[in-house]
């Protein structure tokens, strides 16, 4: 009988073959995280012996951890893909979108355009990601095929039954479809799944000493990207990230955790959700929701 991993391996796999089949020209969005790189192995498996037939595409902010950059081209490099990277900068120097000011400023939001653009740009039908419905719970409402209209945005009420395991990928002209073979994971899966499978991941989801801003009881990464305020603190603490985007707008959470034992450990027992790190998604009650509507991942 197989286990509960093996049941979602399964389905993953079978989602990701379905996107192959369904589409003319599917990609794989990479940011170097957890959760893509848990997709990258399904990937991997899927389709072994041979190649992953998907390009991957990273939208770099300009605001990312180094590490996560640095693992990200490492394991490209690996797997013998192609990765196409568009940046957020390019967008702000078009004057496609506008920098964000203040203590609070963060590109995060401005990568829509961006992603959109690439979209169009390379004509992509599907995109791949490695969002989870236990993210967030807007994410709890969408379909592991989620089209988006020509204008790349999500409408809640438009989404499609998947009775029985049919994933219907039929778009009409311009649409899209965002793919979420993970979806149906949870956090501890993916860790379990890292841990069986032995995946390499950046070095801040572990604990290390790092310089930071305290600001507003939690802990930013001390980075050139921040705007500091005069109640901001700079101080050095052992941490690690839970989740991983911008440096901007990820907090930090004070631990000793050094291995995938620790982390799930203190996960578990933690009293905050996973997305609770994220300092963009407090912005209102909806924060995600509304991005995600305008054609964020």
């Amino acid at each position: 009988m197989r286990n509960h991993l093996e049941e979602l391996e399964n389905e993953s796999i079978y989602i990701l073959r379905e996107v192959a089949a369904q589409f003319q020209k599917p990609v794989l969005l990479f940011s170097g995280g957890k959760d893509s790189i848990t997709v990258a192995r399904l990937a991997q498996k899927a389709f072994y012996p041979a190649k992953i037939p998907f390009t991957f595409m990273h939208i770099d902010t300009g605001h990312n951890f180094p590490e996560t950059i640095t693992f990200r081209d490492k394991l490209i490099k690996e797997l013998g893909v192609e990765l196409i990277v568009r940046y957020v900068q390019d967008s702000i120097d078009t004057n496609k979108v506008q920098e964000e000011t203040g203590k609070y400023a963060s590109r995060n939001s401005l990568q829509t355009v961006t992603l959109l653009d690439a979209i169009e740009e390379f004509g992509f039908d599907a995109c791949i990601g490695g969002a989870r419905r236990d993210e967030e719970k807007s994410r709890a409402k969408e379909r592991i095929f989620s089209v988006r209209d020509d204008f790349g945005q999500w409408d809640a009420k438009k989404q499609r039954p998947e009775m029985f395991t049919i994933l219907n990928g039929k778009i009409n002209f311009g649409e899209n479809v965002r793919a979420f073979p993970i979806s149906n994971w949870t956090e501890e899966d993916v860790w379990s799944y890292i841990k069986q499978e032995d995946l390499e991941l950046p070095s801040i989801y572990f604990a290390h000493e790092r310089k930071l801003v305290k600001r507003d009881g939690t802990f930013l990464a001390h980075s050139d990207y921040l705007n500091l305020t005069e109640t901001d603190e700079i101080v050095t603490d052992v941490v690690r990230f839970r989740t991983v985007g911008d440096m901007t707008c990820t907090a930090a959470l004070v631990s000793n955790a050094s291995s995938i034992e620790d982390v799930m450990y203190e996960n578990k027992t933690s009293k905050s959700s996973e997305r609770g790190a994220r300092i963009d998604d407090k912005r209102s009650e909806a924060a995600l929701e509304q991005r995600k509507k305008g054609g964020y991942f």
